[in-house]
């Protein structure tokens, strides 16, 4: 494993690099993008099997995450600039092309890496989050289970009631996740948490809804869609309507006994799925 420091316009990005086991130089690449409130750490049961499996890994810390910088203006959080720091990491590395497996706002990134940058993106796997276009008017299920992006809309106010008593709210939304400490000890470091929260002020504002939402392009690339029984945030029909925008092969799976985490959860099942779509 190597951690490496990827400029991006300015911005330093950490970035940790796995070779396959096999050591094959030329070896396919499979980018893993992570979410919200995660670092790269999520994909820690993933990585080994894909090496294993004889590819090269590559997951970064996103903007504002984990040991990667955090910018100083809302507009820096746009996904935009994520999905042009994606393009620097894999030109950092000299990979022209690389499979993508992505998960919550990483999922986010990943489709619009996969629509504005196709050539870039041999298959994509894309877990828990649909295609941009799935959800451009949210459903009634849809807005009760984010109820917490209106929450975290209000700068100071969020970030004082996430970390009261002991992150007690935080605690109680998500009940059960394996990783809440780690992302407690994460978040509580100085700036951390006010920038994890960015990506919601600078993407998923109320009055976003108000203004004409550009159409997203619809993804050529093979793509797989995973979604979980126990998923918190996430509505199982975005993800099956993602079909609609997607013009290569598609295939959509249940993950049950899963919280919003099934990477974490669900490990062996998720592990299969993602090497079955890769082809190894």
């Amino acid at each position: 494993m190597r951690q490496l420091q990827v400029d991006s316009g300015g911005l330093p990005l950490f970035v940790e690099v796995g070779d396959p086991a096999s050591g094959a130089a030329d070896a396919e690449t499979v980018l893993l993008l992570h979410g919200f409130p995660d670092s790269h750490k999520l994909w820690r049961y993933q990585v080994p099997v894909l090496r294993e499996a004889g590819y090269r890994t590559v997951t970064p810390d996103l903007r504002g995450f984990g040991e990667s910088g955090r910018p100083d203006t809302l507009d820096g959080y746009r996904l935009t600039a994520s999905v042009k720091d994606m393009v620097a990491v894999l030109d950092s590395l000299g990979v022209e092309r690389a499979h993508v497996v992505c998960h919550d706002f990483g999922a986010v990134v990943g489709w619009l890496l996969a629509a504005l940058q196709p050539e870039r993106v041999a298959k994509l796997a894309a877990l828990s989050v649909g295609h941009p276009n799935s959800a451009r008017v949210p459903t009634i299920e849809q807005r009760q289970k984010q109820w917490y992006m209106l929450l975290f809309q209000f700068e100071g106010v969020a970030e004082e009631l996430l970390q009261r008593d002991n992150w007690a709210l935080l605690r109680e939304w998500t009940a059960g996740a394996v990783d809440q400490q780690l992302w407690i000890d994460d978040l509580s470091r100085r700036g951390a948490l006010t920038s994890a929260l960015n990506w919601y002020r600078a993407n998923q504002h109320p009055a976003r809804e108000l203004g004409e939402r550009p159409q997203v392009p619809s993804v050529a690339a093979p793509t797989l869609g995973l979604w979980s029984d126990r998923d918190l945030a996430l509505t199982e029909e975005a993800m099956q309507r993602s079909e609609q925008f997607v013009t290569g092969p598609w295939h959509y799976e249940r993950v049950t006994n899963a919280s919003h985490w099934m990477q974490v959860d669900q490990p062996e099942i998720v592990n299969r799925l993602l090497l079955a779509h890769l082809g190894g």
